[in-house]
């Protein structure tokens, strides 16, 4: 996925600059001729009141101009625009319904405000993801062969693990999160039935560390684990960042409550890439076997099931491709 800035949004901008520009224009040379486009008969000193708010208008030209340039690299200003079109939208609503502004005056409404919240929504979630991508696998070339690279805490290659037998390949989400707590309490609760299956398990995790002690909370401390804190080995495997839905749709906070609060896994601070999607694969001689990416952060593979599975590889075992 490429999580750089879209064309439309430096137009969409542009745009939003422009109007900016020529609705101030107005509302400062012609404020009374303007408001009375919508039924308003202001007094004198309503007039320069909305002189004042013609040069506010402006000024936000200007902030969109210098946005259209980068939006992402200047995501405050197109926070701010969002923030002040969303309070104009909820301001109107309160002086619609005490009956200050007349029904006319949401003409204003549609084309300074409700026009522009959808675009800048998701320029913003985009700068979002640009953040998170920044400094890992997704914002780096494609010529990276981590399987090779990176090695477990025991020093062994994924790939020497993958030679001797099939192994379970769990990629996990930020150690703060709890449906990765919630994962981990599932694995080790039934790792004897992953093993008799056949399988070994390894644990690629996002910290930078060697994560020894969160691990040993769920007695997988000895377990062989993987540190991938640029997400080098997530990226070959298929997985990527989380778009909205996917990390905070109501499903996702209906079983963050369950699994939370309920059965006792909790919530921690992030420690890694928040916007990581997790996954789990069996690999053995350079294929994966088998697989299970999530389509929601919440959702959660039965472990045994793939395990098993492994033992009696499918006709579509595939490589794990080299960039």
């Amino acid at each position: 996925m490429n999580y750089q800035p879209k064309n439309w949004m430096k137009y969409v901008l542009l745009a939003a600059a422009v109007y900016n520009f020529v609705w101030g224009v107005i509302a400062v040379f012609m404020p009374t001729s303007m408001l009375g486009w919508f039924g308003l008969q202001p007094s004198a000193t309503e007039a320069v009141f909305w002189q004042c708010i013609g040069m506010i208008v402006g000024v936000f030209g200007v902030g969109f101009l210098i946005a259209a340039t980068h939006p992402y690299r200047h995501w405050p200003i197109v926070l701010v625009g969002f923030l002040g079109k969303l309070f104009g939208l909820v301001g109107f609503a309160v002086a619609l319904s005490s009956h200050a502004l007349p029904a006319q005056f949401g003409w204003v409404i549609l084309t300074n405000d409700i026009a522009w919240l959808v675009p800048f929504t998701i320029i913003l979630w985009g700068a979002v993801l640009h953040d998170h991508a920044a400094g890992s696998a997704y914002d780096t070339p494609e010529a990276d062969v981590p399987l090779q690279d990176l090695r477990t805490n025991t020093g062994r290659t994924m790939d020497r693990l993958a030679s001797e037998q099939a192994q379970m390949v769990v990629f996990l989400r930020h150690s703060g999160c709890t449906f990765c707590r919630e994962a981990l309490a599932e694995i080790s609760l039934r790792r004897n039935e992953i093993e008799a299956a056949g399988c070994g398990i390894v644990l690629v995790h996002l910290g930078a560390g060697d994560g020894r002690e969160f691990f040993a909370q769920y007695g997988m401390d000895d377990v062989p684990r993987i540190s991938d804190p640029q997400c080098r080995l997530y990226r070959q495997f298929g997985l990527d960042l989380g778009d909205f839905r996917q990390l905070f749709g109501m499903r996702v906070w209906i079983r963050g409550i369950v699994a939370g609060l309920l059965h006792g896994h909790g919530l921690g601070w992030p420690q890694g890439n928040s916007f990581q999607m997790p996954g789990v694969f069996t690999y053995y001689q350079g294929q994966v076997i088998e697989g299970f990416q999530h389509d929601q952060a919440s959702d959660r593979p039965d472990y045994v099931e793939l395990a098993k599975r492994s033992s009696r590889p499918s006709p579509v075992a595939k490589a794990v491709e080299m960039a």
